[in-house]
């Protein structure tokens, strides 16, 4: 085990912020009790009409630096230009509607002594805004090492979680695809997988917070859209070894369109399909939906 790395790194917070007064002044406060000193905050405003701007200028500390985007662009693209921006040696995320447990920092930091380590991540709680109900993420052990497999069969990686030594970033060249707007975090996470190990820690160190705004029945289908093209283009390369697992992914979008046709309050679609999905718990998962979901459901909190 080498110790390469120094235990003491710059760690680079990218905040991407399109209109999120709601919750900013939480986010901002849960980086400001981390007990993990050596950061910066790497904010950038996509464009936001509102009082992003002015609630963050609050904010007299100078690990963090503002940017503001002269046009508004896709999550992803505003990542990566943010990015370009940090200079730490291990980046992590946070968006304006989530936050992190005081040592979120410090317990992951600590986890890169092994320099085979690329990328930590962890478990999480979820916080159900409407009822305010909190949760944990996985009751299950996740996985560590090399888990491009598990990654495709089951992704689990909350990019809320990661943290990601930015070197790997750049050695071979990674970044998010601008061309996704729902998938982009599960592409990166997998193409990090196959160049790095990974490493969990199985303590929840942040909250993701479901509200209405978190996905629509528009972002839903455009979700199924882009997982169809992702399996259909990794079929297409020539040495792609995980061709196995890809069965997984296409169960899985198979799941979400029928999920999609019952919030749609197509009933009998919805049970013919069901009656030919694979026998399995989320068969029965998918009966139970279709007697007790409300038919045609503006928001759809999963």
């Amino acid at each position: 085990m080498k110790t390469n790395l120094i235990f003491n790194p710059l760690i680079s917070i990218i905040i991407n912020c399109h209109n999120g007064e709601k919750y900013l002044h939480e986010a901002l406060k849960s980086i400001l009790k981390q007990t993990y000193k050596k950061w910066e905050v790497i904010f950038w405003d996509n464009k936001s009409k509102d009082k992003s701007k002015e609630i963050f200028k609050l904010y007299k500390d100078k690990r963090f630096k503002y940017f503001y985007s002269k046009k508004f662009t896709s999550l992803y693209k505003a990542r990566n230009l943010a990015i370009k921006k940090s200079k730490g040696e291990l980046i992590s995320f946070l968006d304006v509607d989530d936050t992190w447990l005081p040592k979120k920092l410090s317990q992951q930091v600590s986890l890169f002594k092994d320099d085979k380590i690329g990328v930590v991540y962890s478990n999480l709680y979820i916080l159900d805004q409407k009822n305010n109900r909190k949760k944990i993420f996985s009751n299950k052990l996740l996985p560590s090492g090399k888990i491009t497999s598990e990654i495709i069969r089951n992704y689990k990686v909350s990019i809320l979680t990661v943290l990601i030594k930015k070197k790997i970033l750049n050695t071979y060249n990674l970044k998010f695809n601008n061309l996704y707007n729902i998938i982009g975090d599960f592409d990166l996470m997998f193409k990090l997988s196959q160049k790095t190990s990974f490493k969990y820690l199985n303590k929840p160190t942040g909250t993701y917070r479901v509200h209405d705004n978190n996905l629509t029945l528009k972002k839903y289908n455009l979700g199924i859209e882009e997982q169809e093209r992702w399996v259909k283009e990794q079929k297409k390369k020539k040495f792609f070894t995980f061709k196995n697992e890809i069965k997984y992914i296409e169960l899985e979008i198979k799941y979400k369109k029928i999920k999609l046709s019952i919030y749609r309050g197509e009933f009998l679609l919805s049970l013919k399909s069901i009656l030919l999905f694979p026998l399995g718990i989320n068969k029965f998962k998918l009966l139970i939906f279709l007697l007790f979901v409300p038919r045609k459901m503006l928001n759809i909190k999963i």
